[in-house]
Order: C-alpha cells, then structure tokens, then sequence
C-alpha cells in the first residue's frame, strides 16, 4: 500500500476513506492489549506500519512495549517515527514478503495492509506470523476484504464510497481511491480465518465486521 499513497496526505484520507475508522482500529488495539496484559515486557511487530496509526493505537493500550515497525516506504516509516517517538520504535525498511526479524514478538499486527498480497503469500506470511509469535502470542489484522459473492462485494463498494463521501471525501479523492484498489487482491474473510486455523491459530474468528473493513485474530498456542 505505501508505494501508491503519498505520505503526507495518509492520515487524513484514511480517516475519510474508512468510515468505521474508529471502532476499525480501537478493536484491533483492544486485541492486542487484552493479550498483552500479563506480559511484562511484550515485543510488537506492525506490519505494513505506513504512518503507524494502528501502533499508536495499539501503543494507548499497552503504554510500555518494544515496538518494532515494518514498511517498504521509508517515507512512511519517517512519519511514524516522529508520532510514536516517545515509543522509540524499532524501524525496518523492507517488504513484508521478505523474511520477518528473528525475534520472538507477543503480538503481531497489521491494518489495511496485507490484501495487497496474492492469496498464496498472504497464506505464506501467515505462516510466517505464526512461527515468529512467542506462545501464547496474537496476531491481529484490520483488514479491507472481499466479498463472498458479486452481489455482496458490489454492497461493499457502495456502502464504502457512500460513506466516504458523506465524510468528506471529493470525488477527485474518490476516483484515487478506486484507482488505488485496482491494485488490490483481497479475499473473503472465511477464507483468511480458515487459512489461520489451518496453520494452527487458536481461537482464530472475526471480532469486528462493517462492510469491507473487518479485523480478525487468531492466537498461538500457549
């Protein structure tokens, strides 16, 4: 996602093209730290940070942690060190198809990020997740999905523009948005829960759903 937003517009756009923005990302920060209350020390992992919108959330919750931040865009990366500086993160600039740091986090999180995988590295990656969680540890991800059927996605489509728009969002904004999502390889999110419960995340399910935006966690065994 972060090759094709300009940095210094990310925030505020968000918030306009996420109509359920608030309860999108205060679920996923409620996830997390819910599972993080027991850790003296835990060690998070943002993947596809961007700005770091989802960790300053998450960081809210839990207030000490090692935060660890990932994004291919040092743009992106340079705007979410200034806002979580009191946190001093942890920055790495690469993909998130490339080997994940050897380090043992308590939670793995990520939003609006991972769709942008073909189905096969979204799996792979999830793996990936899974091995790189200390027991015990979560993964939660505030995700754009897709669908399950045309008549569903095609509700998806209009229910989000709708809502952007009434948020504020011109139609200049609008139409880079649509041109945006082309780029976009989303999956339903059966399938994404599924594919958790495959690699062995407990408890894997949807914990928030409005339309296109739903996040989902699943744990590692203790």
């Amino acid at each position: 996602m972060s090759k094709i937003w300009n940095a210094s517009e990310y925030d505020l756009s968000r918030r306009r093209l996420i109509p359920c923005y608030d309860l999108f990302y205060a679920t996923a920060a409620d996830l997390a730290g819910r599972s993080l209350k027991k850790v003296p020390s835990p060690a998070i992992l943002d993947l596809g940070a961007g700005t770091g919108l989802l960790s300053e959330f998450v960081m809210q919750k839990v207030k000490s942690a090692a935060l660890y931040l990932l994004d291919e865009s040092p743009d992106m990366l340079a705007k979410a060190q200034e806002r979580l500086a009191q946190y001093d993160p942890t920055i790495f600039i690469q993909s998130m198809t490339e080997p994940l740091p050897a380090i043992k986090f308590d939670a793995v999180v990520s939003s609006v990020a991972i769709h942008h995988l073909p189905d096969a590295e979204k799996r792979d990656l999830f793996g990936r997740i899974y091995d790189s969680l200390a027991p015990g540890g979560v993964f939660v991800n505030a995700e754009q999905i897709l669908g399950a059927t045309e008549w569903q996605q095609e509700l998806y489509e209009e229910m989000h523009l709708n809502g952007a728009r009434a948020l504020g969002s011109d139609e200049d904004e609008i139409r880079a948005a649509i041109e945006r999502m082309t780029y976009d390889r989303c999956a339903t999110l059966s399938d994404q829960i599924s594919w958790l419960r495959e690699i062995g995340f407990q408890n894997a399910d949807s914990f928030f759903h409005s339309f296109r935006f739903a996040v989902y966690a699943g744990w590692r065994e203790s």
